[in-house]
């Protein structure tokens, strides 16, 4: 995918009501904005404009019958595109989408409604390159600013709050290891952020926080999206399975049980999980991905019972 000239969102300033004698609208008026009709008051007297580019988690007055929930997993997350096509194919459909590292970029694209073949071919044309930047400020030499540009070119510069389906892109605050379900705002820079994998991109700066992708706290965030409204969770596991893992691969037992630690109480609180089985090592062949999307395909096909008890449920 050629490279584009980047056109970078500028954030603008959420306006302070000061709730008092004044009121609401009079505090406004006091701060020289004004309350539109989708404008909304957070418990900490902010009102985020709708148009506000900030990212940021906004509580959810709703609840969410179905959620899905995709993993980290670096290139093992092509299975995820496998994983949207069947599910897709099949006719179920999501309230919530909730990602971690690169689940939050497949699931941001599917949730504002990129179609599914464009979503495969962009998965299997991308190049690494056309993603990443040099980076010459700050922390880190590579940054992935050519994803956060990529994203917002997709949707069309439609920020999250917006999205045909409710998205949540979850990062981590990198001093305070504080989990945040980015489901406001500037989409590619939410998605940039919680694909920030840490220790080899840049952490990325917003409204002076730095944040980084939350794979080593939370790779399968199905706990936080009950907490975001979730009634039934879908989760999609693009971990190895370290029990298949071939002679040879001793060295990374240790990570393999470290992630299984973590996965394994969000995977309890699911009520199903996909874990298609792609073989032991990565790579980011032509060849891997197309081995990636099929078997994610085929093996998500093979749950179709499950998958619609799951959906039909009152």
């Amino acid at each position: 995918m050629p490279e584009h000239t980047p056109t970078p969102l500028l954030p603008r300033r959420l306006c302070l009501a000061q709730m008092g004698r004044l009121g609401l609208a009079s505090a406004l008026a006091a701060a020289g904005c004004s309350s539109g009709q989708g404008d909304r008051a957070t418990s900490d007297g902010q009102i985020l404009r709708e148009d506000a580019d900030v990212p940021r988690q906004v509580p959810s007055p709703r609840s969410y019958p179905v959620a899905w929930v995709l993993s980290s997993g670096g290139p093992r997350g092509f299975v995820h595109v496998g994983v949207l096509k069947a599910l897709h194919q099949l006719g179920f459909k999501p309230d919530l989408v909730v990602g971690s590292s690169v689940g939050a970029l497949v699931g941001c694209l599917f949730a504002a409604g990129v179609d599914m073949a464009q979503m495969e071919s962009l998965a299997l044309e991308a190049s690494m390159g056309s993603l990443f930047r040099l980076n010459f400020l700050g922390e880190g030499w590579i940054s992935g600013a050519g994803l956060a540009d990529l994203v917002n070119k997709l949707l069309d510069g439609k920020r999250l709050q917006h999205l045909p389906t409710a998205c949540a892109a979850v990062a981590l605050t990198q001093q305070s290891g504080q989990l945040t379900a980015f489901n406001w705002g500037n989409a590619g820079l939410a998605v940039q952020a919680a694909c920030a994998v840490e220790g080899r991109l840049a952490p990325v700066d917003i409204a002076g926080q730095q944040y980084v992708d939350a794979d080593r706290l939370s790779p399968l965030p199905v706990r936080l999206a009950h907490a975001l409204g979730a009634q039934r969770v879908l989760a999609i596991d693009a971990s190895a399975h370290e029990q298949l893992a071939p002679a040879g691969a001793e060295r990374f037992r240790e990570s393999d049980a470290r992630k299984r630690a973590m996965t394994r109480p969000d995977a309890e609180r699911a009520q199903l999980v996909l874990h298609p089985d792609i073989g032991y090592y990565t790579s980011v062949s032509r060849a891997y991905r197309e081995r990636a999307i099929q078997v994610g395909y085929e093996s998500t096909l093979g749950q179709a019972d499950g998958l619609r008890a799951l959906h039909q449920q009152p």
